[in-house]
């Protein structure tokens, strides 16, 4: 509840900067807060996951050894 009055008073105060009202500017902070709320967290598990599999590659390629071509 805070957040959206937060979010709204922020985005109003965006849109009067033009010398008009701030009402469309309050719908779009609400919104922004809104949709934010869902993609950041999902944002943060799909990077975490990014950098465990890059981890994951790197650490197994290198376990193993490069392929000399020697029959080794």
């Amino acid at each position: 509840m805070i957040g959206k009055a937060i979010a709204g008073w922020i985005g109003s105060r965006i849109d009067k900067r033009d010398g008009e009202g701030g009402t469309m500017g309050a719908i779009v902070g609400v919104a922004t807060w809104e949709v934010a709320k869902r993609v950041v967290p999902a944002a943060f598990v799909l990077g975490a996951g990014a950098v465990g599999a890059a981890y994951l590659r790197r650490k197994l390629s290198t376990e193993h050894g490069p392929d000399t071509g020697l029959g080794a």
